[in-house]
């Protein structure tokens, strides 16, 4: 982004965030979070669990909620662990129950379940329609240019102003991108939801992570492939994307949008 070089951090986050959502070409689409903290918002759910489709019917239902990528981004992870019960999840991935894993390990929790929330690293059990808005005011801007002629997105974020320059210089920073699917409906003929027509929304059907690199003035970046999922049929795209310190799982900042 060299015409933003010498810009101060704040003219960058108004010029950036005014072109959030824009498509900026027809094989491009360009996503900005603003500088307030904006929600990740988890739900590790399966398609052999009875218990969770009103926590996806939940989820779900934010797609008509005004806050949607302003305020909070939504990503619906399912996990593997229950398809010895009969029906085996086809949006399931071990990674994803390895993430799970990883978030119980973190919370010194002896086991996994589902249907589970997380909201900004921590469990969380919904209240209301919609997620609590904003946070901090001073998250960082993290932006997302998706290329869909190759499936590959450019993130880059710039971090909040550290009192410290040579202690912001070493901050280590990782990047996850999520390929998400809406409008994804599966009829279930075994299992504990063996008869039921399950309808899901902001499901991860791809998830990278990269270590996101120096840039000039500050700025951190990274190029990450998502090729799509043939074999899943979708009515709409979205991209989610979050970023942690190294070694953590607490998301500093998010952003996303619909790629239709």
């Amino acid at each position: 982004m060299p015409a933003l070089i010498g810009m101060t951090f704040m003219t960058r986050v108004a010029m950036m965030a005014a072109c959030a959502s824009a498509p900026a070409g027809a094989a491009e689409k360009t996503f900005a979070s603003g500088p307030a903290r904006v929600a990740l918002v988890e739900l590790f759910t399966s398609e052999g669990c009875s218990s969770c489709p009103p926590a996806e019917k939940w989820l779900n239902n934010l797609r008509d909620t005004p806050g949607l990528w302003r305020d909070f981004v939504p990503v619906a992870f399912h996990v593997n662990y229950w398809d010895h019960l009969g029906w085996k999840d086809a949006l399931a991935s071990k990674a994803f129950t390895e993430r799970q894993h990883a978030y119980a390990g973190a919370w010194r929790a002896s086991s996994v379940y589902t249907p589970c929330f997380v909201r900004n690293g921590a469990e969380w059990r919904p209240r209301g329609a919609a997620p609590e808005g904003p946070g901090d005011a001073h998250a960082g801007l993290l932006t997302l240019r998706w290329h869909a002629d190759d499936h590959t997105c450019v993130v880059e974020y710039a971090p909040p102003a550290q009192p410290d320059v040579r202690t912001a210089g070493r901050m280590e920073f990782d990047v996850s991108v999520a390929l998400l699917g809406g409008g994804i409906e599966n009829d279930v003929r075994r299992g504990e939801n063996s008869g039921r027509t399950l309808r899901h929304e902001f499901v991860a059907l791809r998830l990278a992570t990269a270590a996101l690199g120096a840039f000039k003035d500050g700025v951190r970046s990274a190029r990450l492939t998502l090729p799509p999922r043939a074999e899943i049929k979708v009515e709409r795209e979205a991209l989610a994307a979050w970023v942690t310190r190294r070694g953590s799982l607490m998301p500093l900042q998010a952003a996303g949008g619909w790629l239709e």
